[in-house]
């Protein structure tokens, strides 16, 4: 009768060994090849900045010029049309788009020319040609309604990489992990961002610093002469009057 054979006690620890780095390769391997999730569906960071990063990218700056008399352009819109002028002379990439309404009532139609004229005129004395500014003729929906002579022309901007509003994780109570992990969510900070992006007149200070400017030598030369004086180069601001602001409004 022939008996079943027991490995040998030395070879049992070998065998072992070998297997567990075995399994501990595998899971290795496992741990590289596994996807990372989205972002929006784990949040990996909680500073904002680093979920809505504010970047640089082509956009469209625009202007609606409204006719508010019988070709004329109010005070009010004439300083906005300098300084879309002025900003295209900066900024400005390629031309500038004029698009004037047709289809409006002959009265108004008229008015919406002289008013086109008006602003090609005023563009020339900023500093722009005629001949940057491409006219085109846009349908008008509702001629009953104010139809205005849009200015557009492409230029680098600030903006949020992202769109806001994204929200992954449920704000109620059925995620009872992210609820208890005091976490911000996803979408907190992006507004912020995005008011911040189209507050900046010049994108390029946010990538860097501007140059020095000129330096004041008179200044300069006058502060030196007083801390070698030994006195305070700083400025001494004076205040009329000592009175209280609570003497002035009585008890």
């Amino acid at each position: 009768m022939t008996g079943r054979t027991t490995p040998a006690p030395s070879q049992t620890p070998s065998r072992l060994r070998l297997h567990l780095a075995c399994v501990c390769a595998l899971a290795a391997l496992a741990g590289a090849c596994k996807a990372e999730p989205p972002v929006t569906g784990a949040i990996g960071t909680s500073d904002y900045r680093a979920r809505h990063p504010i970047v640089l990218a082509d956009g469209t700056r625009s202007l609606d010029v409204f006719p508010t008399g019988p070709g004329h352009l109010d005070p009010r819109q004439g300083d906005d049309v300098d300084a879309f002028m002025l900003e295209y002379r900066r900024y400005g990439r390629g031309g500038m788009l004029m698009e004037v309404p047709r289809g409006l009532p002959p009265v108004r139609a008229v008015a919406t020319e002289r008013t086109a004229g008006l602003i090609v005129q005023r563009a020339g004395q900023d500093g722009v040609a005629r001949r940057d500014i491409v006219a085109n003729p846009y349908a008008v929906a509702a001629p009953e309604l104010a139809a205005p002579i849009r200015l557009s022309f492409q230029r680098m901007q600030a903006k949020v990489a992202d769109a806001c509003g994204t929200w992954p994780q449920d704000l109620g109570g059925s995620n009872f992990a992210f609820d208890n992990s005091n976490r911000p969510v996803w979408n907190l900070g992006c507004s912020t961002q995005s008011m911040v992006a189209a507050q900046v007149a010049d994108p390029i200070d946010l990538v860097r610093g501007r140059p020095e400017g000129r330096i004041d030598s008179v200044k300069r030369i006058r502060d030196v002469g007083q801390l070698r004086e030994g006195k305070d180069p700083s400025t001494q601001w004076r205040q009329d009057g000592q009175t209280s602001v609570k003497a002035q409004v009585g008890n």
